[in-house]
Formats: C-alpha cells, structure tokens, sequence
C-alpha cells in the first residue's frame, strides 16, 4: 500500500484527486533516486485532508529547509519538487508549446535549480544502466534544442487523434514522447518534465488516464524512453516498452512492467512483439474499433452507465454537442445503446 491509498480508496472526491496527485509527484522522484521525508508525508496529508492549501503546504516545506541545519539535500530536492508537482497535477491549465514546457520545468524546479525553466547551453551524456551501464542516449545538440521542439510540438499538432484507432493513436504518442525526451532540453530534470508534461497532455485532450504508473513506475518509464531513443551496434529504437505503459496508461491494461525486459543483452521473450497490443484489462472497452474521444466516452460509461450526456462533457472536456456526435457515432456502430428512455434511463455498453 502506498501512501495516501486510504484517501484514494475510501476519501471524498476532493481527496481522492489530491492524494492521486501526491503519489504521482513523490513516485516520480524515483527517476532519479529520490525519496521524500516524513515531514512532506505529513504535510502531504494534512493538504489531503483540507486542512492546509496547496500553496501553505509548499511553504511549509519550503520553510522547514530553510531553518534546517543538516538535512539531506536528496531529501530537500524530492520534498520540493513532490510538492511542485502535486500543485501542477492540481491544476486544469495547460500550454502546448515551448513556452508551456519550459514553464513545468521552471515551476517543478524552483527553489531546487538555478537553472530552472533555461533550455541547456552545455552537451549531455549519460551513462544508462539500461544500455548496460556503459552508453548513453544520443541527446539534441545544445544549439539545436529550441527548433527541435517546436518542430515536434507542430508535428504532433498535426495529427488527428479523432481518426485513428486507438493501436495507432498509442504507437503515435509513444513515439511522440520519446522523440520529445531525447532532446533532453534541460541540464537536470528531462524525465520529470516530460512526465508531467505528458499527464497534462493527456488530460487536455480528455483522455481517460490513471496516473498509478507514474507513480509506481517512474523508473520503468525512463527506461522504455531511453530504449526508445538509443540505436546502437545490433540494437535499434524500439517503442514497445514506451507502448506497455501507456496502454496501462490509457487503457487500464495490466501489462507486466519489469525493467529488466529493456535491459540490453538480457535474453528477452521471443515472442515479445514490436507492438504490445495485447489486453489484460478488467473490460473489454479498448478491443473494440475506437476512436480516442469513443473511447474517453466509453470509459466514463463504464463507470457511471446513468450519466448525462452534459456530466459526460464535462468529464471529457468537451463540448456536449461533440458528446451526442460521439453516443450517437457509438449507437451506430452498435457498441452503445440507450436503455429506457432518456429521462430516467441508462447506457449499456454492448461489448
């Protein structure tokens, strides 16, 4: 059990979102080895709870290090940035741009990096204990950095998650994030930030999304990014790991994560696939010939079968006329129908 689980499993509405947004901040700072005090737990639980704000909670913690003597600088830095990022998730806003990235990055880090928020002007190399401890992924040149971004932002604009099944639309994303870390716009904090970034994203498009994954396997999720992002001598790029996650992600699959499957030289299953596309979740929803938006309205269904059409929009994040395109789209593709009547009746999901 993990920390606020209490909260998630038996709390109000309020307290289940918060405690969801705790664990994903402080599960993240296992990317890089990091873990939280007791004294962030605490303060942690008393935002939970409603006792303190969001903003009280961060200068509590800001305040305890200030008037510390002797406290672990590892401790200072998980404590901070959990807290930072536990305000972000908190918050509906989001910008898709260079200027949106760079802004997580700079609020993650603030207070714990000088260099918060500035796109790095020196090269980066690091040593993956994926790659076997002695390789390191191939990063965007420093000079480059601002172009490489935009470019894979604008791309990604591009593309219309309302015509793809949703296969395509999680290769699609896979490749999109990974392409999106391997710049590696910033001297520390790449993952974090592309995490953040990427649950933010996910959630502006209504996409149906747990973040337990983040929180229970940050590291894995470095490690498919770096096998996504690193060609060497008879290894190429590969997605697959990158897609494992996310169909948990997305779908609510239970696709076994284990960080030892990326290792290279590791003796792999042979018949592993290059796509995971294999489905172990508690329904069937995500079998079906779905578009993303079918599927974030399935999803919401499937939860609730008495919802309105207008909650449906609002959960999804869009407009209640694209939700009665979208039912209706449903309707005739015979994968939802409406039973007795509209006033007082209730959707089934015909799976």
């Amino acid at each position: 059990m993990s920390e606020f689980d209490e909260y998630i499993v038996h709390g109000e509405p309020g307290q289940k979102e918060k405690a969801d947004a705790w664990q994903t901040a402080i599960g993240l700072q296992d990317v890089d080895g990091l873990k939280v005090s007791a004294y962030l737990l605490d303060t942690a639980r008393q935002h939970i709870e409603g006792d303190i704000s969001i903003d009280e909670a961060r200068e509590r913690i800001k305040a305890y290090y200030e008037t510390k003597s002797g406290h672990d600088a590892v401790d200072e830095e998980g404590d901070k940035v959990s807290a930072n990022i536990a305000k972000i998730l908190s918050e509906p806003s989001f910008a898709f741009s260079l200027v949106g990235l760079t802004s997580i990055h700079r609020r993650i880090f603030e207070d714990v990096f000088k260099f918060a928020g500035q796109l790095r002007t020196v090269e980066l190399s690091k040593k993956e204990w994926v790659l076997g401890g002695n390789a390191s992924v191939s990063y965007q040149p420093a000079v480059d950095l601002r172009e490489a971004i935009e470019y894979d932002l604008a791309r990604e604009k591009e593309f219309d998650y309302s015509s793809h099944p949703i296969s395509e639309i999680i290769n699609h994303l896979s490749r999109f994030i990974a392409d999106l870390w391997q710049i590696h716009p910033f001297r520390e904090g790449n993952t974090r930030t592309t995490a953040v970034f990427l649950i933010k994203y996910l959630r502006s498009m209504g996409i149906p999304a747990t973040n337990d994954m983040f929180k229970e396997h940050s590291w894995y999720f470095r490690n498919a990014l770096v096998r996504a992002s690193y060609k060497g001598l008879n290894i190429s790029p590969t997605t697959e790991f990158v897609e494992r996650f996310l169909r948990n992600v997305i779908l609510g699959e239970k696709n076994e994560l284990r960080n030892r499957d990326m290792l290279v030289g590791a003796s792999l299953p042979k018949t592993m696939p290059q796509s995971i596309t294999t489905s172990a979740s508690k329904s069937q929803i995500d079998t079906l010939n779905c578009t993303l938006e079918e599927l974030a309205v399935l999803k919401v269904i499937e939860d609730n079968p008495k919802i309105t059409q207008t909650d449906i929009a609002k959960s999804i994040k869009k407009s209640a006329s694209t939700v009665k395109r979208i039912t209706s789209s449903l309707v005739e593709k015979g994968i939802l129908i409406r039973r007795n009547g509209r006033r007082n009746g209730w959707w089934e999901i015909l799976t």
